[in-house]
Formats: structure tokens, C-alpha cells, sequence
């Protein structure tokens, strides 16, 4: 894959050069002292498969005993446990919400959000499937919203012209950020949802069911459709808007056309943490460094490297909080997006 934020729309780079200096100057008291750490990294299996190699690329040339550890519990499981203090930095595949800014509020847990990369949202069926090649917004809705729990059980309940025969759903769980994120672009509500579907936080899980069944279907990020494009098909999605179906793509989500399903892919940084220890600094410019190549190899949107080098400049501003003012956003602009900001 060869985008780079570069290429994007300049509301794109504005977003991801806007994110690092949101919100509060992020105060710290004379009596704290630096002390080098172990840092502990967990929440979106989205983002996920970019840190791990990140943190591994890390560890390999560190010289330091000190390893940083990363795993996942899912968006929501992971923002648990950093707005718990228990976590130093939060993989996240959609932004904070009110909720959760409350409690890390409450908490008095500060933190920075930066993007890191860009996201194809992707429905994928089995490659037996020979019937489905696209599907409306609209279908989306009928087959995963609440009311068809128990009742959409086959493939010509969506389109007619799809042939009699079980359709078997897999999903992310209720602790998956792709899963608020795709409830509320589809459904339109955050956390609707049929239940009657093979739930998991692990999106690995997820591909491997649609993989072994021919009348399955399922949703995750692009990145896990990219390693086995031959092993899964990905369908076209038509958001009725007059563009017809769009396949996911880093073309198609520059164009912003591959809508609402494009998304932006963060880390969190507990802001304290980042300015009390000295391992925390360095593993986060070389995040910077590595993320343009990592992201890439990943199966992501890139941004452009001297992006991310600006990004980590702002980051050393030490301002902290969120520009979406605790909900996801679906078909506006990114100066849209920045404009709410100034409303939180």
C-alpha cells in the first residue's frame, strides 16, 4: 500500500496535525520526579497489530532490561483499564467517549489522543459465496439492527435475488471499539445490535470463522481482510449516496468516498506518565519513527512520515484531551470534525 497522508484531503492533515495539540495545558505538580518505568499498553485489537510490531522493533533494539508490553481487551476494555490508571497508553479504533472521559476525569487521569493511522472498516464474506459482490448501507442496517435478532436468518431476507440459505454473522464484541463505531455508522445507534451472532474481541477469531464458513459474513478492520485477501472476500458497500458500491481501499478512503466506514485509528498516552518517565518519551518517538513503514506493512493508511514528525512535536506540547467531544462521527468533514472541537 502506498498512500501517505500527503495525498489525503487537507482536512485529513489538518485533523491529524490539530489532534496533538487539543484541549487543556496539562499541569505538573513541582513535587513529581522522573522515574524510568515499565509501560503497559492495551485496548483496540484494531491498532493492535501496529503496536505489537512497534513494541517488538522496540524491545529488539532497547538497551534497556526494560520491555514494553502490549495486548488487547478490546477499545472499551482498554479505556477500563486507562481510565483506571492501570494502562500508560490505549490502542483505540474510535475516540473517547463522554462516558469514559468522565471517568478518566474522575480519576484524575489526563491524556493525550493521537492518530495514527487511517482505517477501511471491511464487511467480508467467504470466497464460496458467489452470490454477494456489494451491499447497501440500508441491507447493513436491516441485517445487524436489534429488531433482527431471531429473524433474519437467511440471504434472501436482505436481497431477494440471494439464494435461500443460513446466513451466520461474526462480530466484535460489546468491548470493541469497531463495534460502537459500526453500530452507530449502520444502526445509527452506539451499542445496537442483534445479539444472535459469533461475538468476539479478537478480530484473528473473527476472520477465522468467516473463513471456514461459506455462508458466514463479518466486520473488522482492514488490515486483517489485507493478510488473507485470498482466504476472505470483502464486499463493496454502497452507502446510497450516488457513488454506487465502494470497495475498501487507501484510494477510496482518501477520496473520502468509502463512507461512513473510514475511519481514524488512535493511541492514547496517560499525559502524566508521558512526562514523568523517561522510557515513555522514548518509545513514543520511536512509535513516531517506525509508524509510517509499520502501518503500511500493516495493512493501514499511512500518514506521510514528515506527519508523524510533527504530530510528535505537538505531542511534546503537552496539551491534552479529545477534538470529538466524546462521541464518533460519520459523513463530515475533518475541519467539521475539528469545528465541534471548539464546541466541546
Amino acid at each position: 500500500m502506498t498512500a501517505r497522508l500527503s495525498k489525503l484531503p487537507s482536512s485529513l492533515k489538518t485533523l491529524a496535525l490539530a489532534v496533538g495539540t487539543s484541549t487543556l495545558l496539562l499541569a505538573c505538580s513541582p513535587g513529581q520526579t522522573k522515574q524510568t518505568k515499565a509501560i503497559h499498553i492495551d485496548g483496540s485489537s484494531t491498532v493492535y497489530p501496529i503496536t505489537k510490531t512497534i513494541v517488538k522493533e522496540y524491545n529488539a533494539q532497547s538497551r534497556s532490561a526494560l520491555d514494553v508490553k502490549v495486548d488487547f481487551s478490546g477499545t472499551g476494555g482498554g479505556f477500563r483499564k486507562f481510565c483506571a490508571g492501570e494502562t500508560d497508553i490505549s490502542n483505540a479504533s474510535r475516540p473517547i467517549l463522554k462516558e469514559e472521559i468522565e471517568v478518566c476525569k474522575k480519576n484524575n487521569i489526563s491524556y493525550l489522543e493521537l492518530p495514527v493511522a487511517f482505517d477501511a472498516l471491511t464487511i467480508v464474506v467467504n470466497p464460496k459465496n458467489t452470490w454477494a459482490n456489494d451491499i447497501t448501507v440500508a441491507e447493513l442496517k436491516k441485517l445487524w439492527e436489534p429488531q433482527a435478532d431471531g429473524k433474519i436468518k437467511t440471504w434472501n431476507q436482505i436481497r431477494a435475488s440471494w439464494p435461500n440459505q443460513p446466513i451466520n454473522l461474526y462480530g466484535p464484541g460489546k468491548d470493541s471499539g469497531t463495534f460502537d463505531y459500526f453500530t452507530a455508522a449502520i444502526v445509527g445507534e452506539e451499542g445496537a445490535s442483534r445479539s444472535d451472532y459469533q461475538a468476539s474481541e479478537d478480530d484473528e477469531i473473527i476472520a477465522q470463522g468467516v473463513m471456514n464458513d461459506p455462508n458466514g459474513l463479518g466486520y473488522f478492520g482492514y488490515a486483517y481482510y489485507q493478510e488473507r485477501p485470498g482466504d476472505l472476500k470483502a464486499l463493496a458497500v454502497d452507502n446510497q449516496k450516488g457513488s454506487g458500491p465502494i470497495k475498501p481501499s487507501a484510494n477510496a478512503t482518501e477520496a473520502e468516498k468509502y463512507r461512513p466506514l473510514a475511519r481514524p485509528l488512535f493511541i492514547y498516552v496517560n499525559a502524566v506518565t508521558a512526562q514523568n518517565n523517561p522510557a515513555m518519551n522514548d518509545f513514543l518517538d520511536f512509535y513516531m519513527q517506525k509508524a509510517p513503514k509499520v502501518v503500511q506493512n500493516v495493512g493501514y493508511i499511512a500518514f506521510d512520515p514528515d506527519d508523524y514528525t510533527k504530530l510528535y512535536r505537538n505531542f511534546h506540547k503537552t496539551k491534552v484531551g479529545t477534538v470529538f467531544g466524546g462521541t464518533s462521527e460519520f459523513n463530515l468533514t475533518l475541519d467539521e470534525v475539528l469545528t465541534k472541537r471548539s464546541e466541546y
